[in-house]
This record gives C-alpha cells, structure tokens and sequence, in this order.
C-alpha cells in the first residue's frame, strides 16, 4: 500500500508538469507579460539560482489583472513547478474549510494536538502573543486555521492535514486542474511521517495554480462562496507583511499568504486598494535575507504598472 501510495503520487505529479494548461477564462496579454518580465529582467530574477543539492530553480511569477471585463494573466514561468513552502498551507485551509461547509467538521469543535505534529520550537512571528502549540492542548479548528494562515504556524497546519486528510486536500485541487500541486508532505521530518509519505516527493506547486486558487477565492468559486469568503478573512490577517507588502501603499488592501525556507521565498496574494484589483503570485528561489528588498520594489513596480494600464 505504501508502494502504491509513493507511484500513484510522482506519476500524478509528473504528467501534471507536462500539461497544465491555462484556463481559458484568462486573457492573455503580450504586452503585459513583457512589461512583467522587464520588471523581472531589471531585478536580476530572470536567470537560473543554484539552490544546493536541488539543482538548479527559476522563478515562477504570476500577475493577473482584475480591472477588465475579463482577467487578464501574465507572467514569468509561471507553470513552472517550485517549492512552495508555508504558502501550500492555504490549500489545506480550503479543504478544511469546505469539510466544515459540508457539515463534516465545525469550526468550534474541539482538536487534540498530539505529538510529532508539534513542530514548532519558536514563533513565525515573534509579537504574536499565542503561545507555541504542544502534546495534549486542545484547541477549535477555528483557532488553528487562524494559527495556520496568519502566523504559519506549522503545528497547527500538521494538525489540519490529519483532519483534512490528503487524499480528500488532493481531490479538491484535481477538481480545479491543479495537478502537480498535491499536498505530499506535513510540516515535519520524514522519519516522523505517516505511513506511505516518508519517502513521497515532496509538495510543489507553480504560480499559475497558486494565482488561480486566488482568482476562485476573489470571486467567490473556491467550493462554494462561504468557503471563498472565508478563506479571504483569513488571508487578509496575515501577520508577515515582509515580502509583496512592504512595496504597497497604505491604504491597499493585500489578501496573501507567504512561505520561506531555505533557499526559497515566496508570496501569492489579492491587491485592492478600492480603484485597481490584481493578483500576484511570485515564487523566488532565492533566501529571504537576500530577496526581501527585490520583493519591496517587484511590488511596487507591479502596483505602479497596474495603475497605468488602468489609464490606458
């Protein structure tokens, strides 16, 4: 059975890379897409980054411009397949949010944390005051989707994995046409992993799905609008304002979810400042301390071309 699970899984997520496809409800824009890549170009992102013992990444950019009568997408490699870190996390919080829309979970039910799901040995964000989850505290569901989403905390996303179950997180994501970005790995070490994912391939998602999963949520088709709603309150409390943030104006708006670890930084979120609306998507193989002042300018840069196209 574990066999099965580890083949089923890396043929799955192999063809997936070989056809996705972009959805045809996007309009397609040369011209965007190279106004995108010059900002890329300008930053030095558009080349290949050595990332240790994985080889060689390129970026994986996505923007998609709500202002028209119809979504326009743009990018760069955006269908290319990447790490994601803490940002697959929103994906687990669909699923579970949907089982709750169903009637299988409440939001208000009581969870057991048990160990190896309790990871955490130090804070994402140091001035949340929640303490750190540990073996035996019993918290709602509620409460660990707010953990999971605005301080990423990774005890309480091993925690919603459990009660998701990734056969069911998967089933959801195929619906939508997001093969390749299955949800193979809890936040953890392998030799803590449940039976048939320790020796799994590990989760990757690409720009073009994480953006889309943004557009159902921005209009309400992510499940069912109860869910989409849902998820965009969540989205909207996001604690780490490091990364897309840092380049918007005040008075913007910014529904997103980011990740890092080691050599990847990523952020993929909804902009709307009450005059122009737009998606951003980015994935930068590259370690936060080293990208975090790109990302402030790539989203300026990016609000700033939003603006003008609206003046068009």
């Amino acid at each position: 059975m574990k066999l099965l699970i580890i083949i089923l899984f890396s043929l799955i997520q192999l063809n997936a890379q070989q056809t996705t496809m972009v959805p045809e409800y996007y309009k397609s824009d040369e011209t965007f897409s190279d106004s995108l890549f010059s900002i890329i170009k300008e930053l030095e992102l558009d080349k290949n980054f050595d990332v240790g013992e994985d080889g060689i990444e390129q970026i994986s950019f996505a923007v998609i411009d709500l202002n028209g009568e119809k979504p326009v997408l743009g990018g760069v490699n955006f269908e290319n397949f990447i790490y994601p870190a803490s940002v697959y996390k929103m994906y687990v919080a669909a699923e579970v949010l949907h089982q709750v829309s169903d009637g299988e979970h409440s939001l208000y039910e009581s969870f057991i944390v048990k160990s190896p799901n309790d990871v955490d040995l130090s804070k994402q964000i140091e001035s949340d005051p929640r303490p750190l989850l540990k073996d035996g505290d019993t918290v709602t569901v509620n409460y660990l989707l707010d953990l999971m989403i605005t301080r990423s905390d990774n005890s309480a996303a091993n925690c919603l994995i459990d009660l998701a179950a990734r056969t069911r997180i998967n089933e959801m994501m195929h619906k939508y046409g997001w093969q390749g970005s299955e949800v193979t790995r809890k936040f953890l070490k392998r030799k803590f992993e449940d039976e048939g994912y320790a020796e799994i391939k590990g989760t990757e998602t690409c720009a073009l799905h994480a953006a889309d999963f943004m557009y159902r949520i921005e209009t309400n088709q992510l499940i069912n609008p109860w869910v989409s709603m849902q998820i965009k309150a969540l989205l909207g409390r996001q604690l780490d304002k490091s990364k897309i943030a840092q380049g918007l104006p005040g008075d913007a708006m910014y529904y997103h979810k980011t990740g890092w670890w080691s050599y990847w930084t990523n952020d993929v979120g909804i902009v709307d400042d009450g005059k122009s609306k737009y998606i951003i998507s980015c994935f930068i193989p590259v370690e936060e301390e080293n990208v975090l002042p790109k990302f402030k300018v790539l989203s300026s840069k990016v609000y700033e071309l939003i603006k003008s196209r609206l003046q068009d």
